[in-house]
């Protein structure tokens, strides 16, 4: 007897003698997916293809955008971390706006583990016209650090900050975590983000929006003022707490110094920073200027270090960091003590590590960069820290404390 065969829209069935086969031609959800998934990619290369940007046309809009008072008075917009004497930096507003005007840029996030303790995120920003994917991945912990314990009394782990006061680990809400997430995904896109737009635009974008919240401060002092004190009221900061930062009454502060807390409070409202971060880099940095003061007041104002003297010793002062007997910081610290060196001989000196320290490693220097992203430390805050112009600079000696610097930047 021949075989027969019936074909069917969900597959084929061949019947033979004496027996019946089913062939299943029905396509996988997962193969559905990933052609639905190449056809999103295919089709945003094609429209990146077909409408290119223009870097003028780019400029000009998103300045337009930070000209715009609103935008610059956003706390999304600008940003003073409190490290040092504050370290400055555009927000995810501003992100998202040159990212409107640039187009052809895309953004992806998916979880990629999560249980009880954690969840870690990937994100990646992806220029399309350069075809440059940034990635990075962020821990979302879901627990949260209050002043006091739960309700009940319980808490997981308990610190004390540099105030000597207890700061306690518990575990967060649903809330809390929301929080958390938005502003842990906010700060990795802003900081991938960051990396495709460029540096003379992001700087000119910093001195407009500046200048706006000054001439506005100055403008109407008092408004400023009353401002801000609503603002910080709302996450928490009362006007006793913001005239203990500033070390007299809010209402004789200057339009700098509201500029300033501006930037403080956009650092806070993105989770940039806390207020009780604030006031401990407020109590590091004052005992630091109030030792500095002492020591300066004790020996007197000193006189500039000679360059005659400093390019006679040079030679010297190599060769001691050559034979390992004294490294460019204490050969600063000890010149420093006879007269004040400027920045260039500073840099000449730390230059002298260069040729006798080996550098850091291509995987050190991969390392550091990884976790400065998962921690959203900058390269320019690394740079101030350590005295370098960059993350090249690093020698192999340096890596154990600039991975201690991120990973806990106040000194905690």
């Amino acid at each position: 007897m021949n075989d027969v065969q019936i074909v069917s829209s969900a597959g084929s069935v061949n019947q033979s003698f004496g027996s019946t086969s089913v062939n299943q031609g029905i396509e996988s959800a997962s193969s559905a997916v990933a052609a639905q998934a190449r056809a999103m990619v295919e089709a945003r290369y094609v429209m990146a293809m077909r409408n290119p940007r223009n870097w003028d046309q780019v400029r000009q809009d998103t300045l337009k955008e930070c000209r715009r008072p609103s935008f610059a008075r956003s706390k999304r917009a600008y940003y003073i971390k409190p490290i040092g004497d504050g370290v400055e930096g555009l927000g995810i507003g501003f992100v998202e706006a040159a990212f409107r005007h640039m187009r052809n840029v895309a953004i992806e996030t998916s979880v990629i583990f999560e249980d009880d303790n954690r969840e870690i995120h990937r994100i990646t920003v992806t220029d399309i016209e350069a075809n440059i994917p940034y990635q990075m991945e962020i821990r979302v912990s879901k627990t949260v650090e209050r002043s006091r314990p739960m309700d009940d009394g319980t808490y997981i782990s308990v610190r004390k900050n540099s105030r000597n006061k207890p700061v306690y680990t518990v575990i967060g809400n649903d809330d809390d975590i929301l929080n958390k997430r938005g502003a842990l995904l906010s700060k990795a896109i802003r900081t991938l983000g960051e990396r495709i737009i460029p540096a003379d635009l992001k700087d000119e974008a910093i001195e407009i929006i500046k200048e706006i919240r000054l001439n506005d401060a100055a403008k109407d002092p008092d408004r400023d003022r009353k401002i801000l004190a609503d603002l910080f009221i709302e996450i928490g900061v009362k006007a006793t707490d913001l005239a203990e930062y500033l070390g007299h009454d809010l209402m004789t502060c200057t339009p700098k110094e509201i500029v300033n807390l501006r930037g403080i409070h956009g650092a806070i409202s993105s989770g940039e920073a806390t207020w009780a971060e604030v006031m401990d880099n407020k109590v590091q940095t004052g005992d630091t200027k109030k030792s500095e003061a002492k020591t300066e007041s004790k020996s007197g104002a000193k006189e500039a270090y000679p360059q005659d003297k400093f390019e006679q010793n040079l030679p010297a002062w190599k060769k001691h960091v050559e034979a390992g007997k004294q490294t460019p910081e204490q050969i600063i610290a000890t010149v420093s003590s006879k007269g004040t060196l400027t920045d260039a001989q500073k840099a000449e000196i730390r230059a002298l590590a260069t040729a006798s320290e080996p550098m850091a490693s291509p995987e050190a220097l991969e390392t550091i960069r990884n976790l400065a992203d998962e921690m959203t430390i900058g390269e320019s805050d690394i740079a101030k820290k350590f005295g370098i112009t960059g993350l090249n600079d690093i020698t192999a000696a340096m890596v154990p404390d600039v991975l201690a610097f991120i990973d806990n930047p106040m000194g905690e």
